[in-house]
């Protein structure tokens, strides 16, 4: 089979998914100042590029599959198939302005806006009807105001560089997240669009395990029912009869979260010997 080329982000997602990768068993290494990583399956070719660039450079069908960010695909108008939705450095895109500037200021003014998203904030400065000009940031957008623009368009996680800025939110225009996508080209491939599906279910399952982990305890039998009847879980849990005929071995997989109350119920209704682990991959 033809090798599968990969576009991996550049910046403060790339190790994110890496470690995606990694989860999955897929070793991936960069040397120093280079942009074509070391892969560990000879299926696989990876190349590092900025997010903004590999909307486009998918769409031209050079490449098969690639992560950035939703907001990169919307602002390039990247002609692309999302297949995953990593949920990972979620933000949002949002206008934001200097807090001495009013609403009423802002709809009798002509607004200046400093943004890296230019395509985003014309057509979201359009659909207000603002009379406004843009001007193309490259990076620290955050400081523009008030001195050079009246308004900012960026992303955001917490707000706190905003606020620290004396900025404050005025309109939320998208969310956005670091994603995964395929070519078209590579879509209509049959051997690649099943690699690309098959990785997919694959990282689908690491995601899924990093937020679960693995309760095992043994419980006696008189105990059993109750306790089975009192568990959350995936499906059924996993039970096998300890040594001597003396009750259960049960294992669930739980969401992290459901840990902190589980544990005390757990041993109320009969478990001993709880053990917690961490999953690697969790594929129902």
């Amino acid at each position: 089979m033809e090798k599968l080329k990969i576009l991996l982000p550049k910046g403060r997602i790339y190790e994110h998914v890496i470690g995606l990768f990694s989860g999955a068993g897929i070793s991936i290494s960069l040397p120093e100042r280079a942009y074509r990583p070391i892969v560990n399956q000879d299926d696989l070719e990876a190349k590092v590029m900025k997010p903004q660039n590999i909307g486009k450079l998918l769409e031209l069908g050079a490449h098969d599959m690639g992560f950035t960010g939703r907001d990169w695909i919307k602002e390039t108008h990247a002609d692309v198939e999302e297949i995953l939705d990593t949920g990972f450095d979620k933000v949002r895109i949002v206008a934001a302005v200097p807090n001495s500037i009013d609403d009423a200021q802002l709809a009798s003014r002509r607004v200046i806006v400093a943004t890296e998203y230019e395509h985003i904030a014309t057509e979201w400065l359009k659909s207000r009807g603002m009379n406004s000009e843009v001007i193309r940031t490259y990076g620290a957008t955050e400081v523009f105001p008030p001195d050079d623009a009246d308004m900012i368009i960026d992303n955001t996680a917490t707000g706190r560089t905003l606020v620290e800025n004396g900025l404050r939110i005025v309109a939320e225009i998208m969310a956005s997240s670091t994603c995964m996508f395929a070519s078209k080209k590579a879509m209509q491939n049959p051997e690649k669009k099943k690699k690309i599906l098959e990785l997919k279910s694959i990282f689908e399952s690491v995601i899924d395990a990093r937020d679960r982990v693995m309760l095992e305890m043994n419980v006696p039998k008189e105990s059993f029912d109750a306790l089975v009847n009192g568990l959350p879980s995936m499906r059924s849990p996993t039970v096998s009869p300890l040594y001597g005929d003396k009750g259960f071995a049960v294992k669930i997989a739980v969401k992290k979260s459901e840990v902190p109350n589980l544990l005390p119920r757990l041993k109320s209704l009969g478990a001993t010997d709880i053990l917690e682990y961490e999953l690697k991959m969790v594929m129902a």
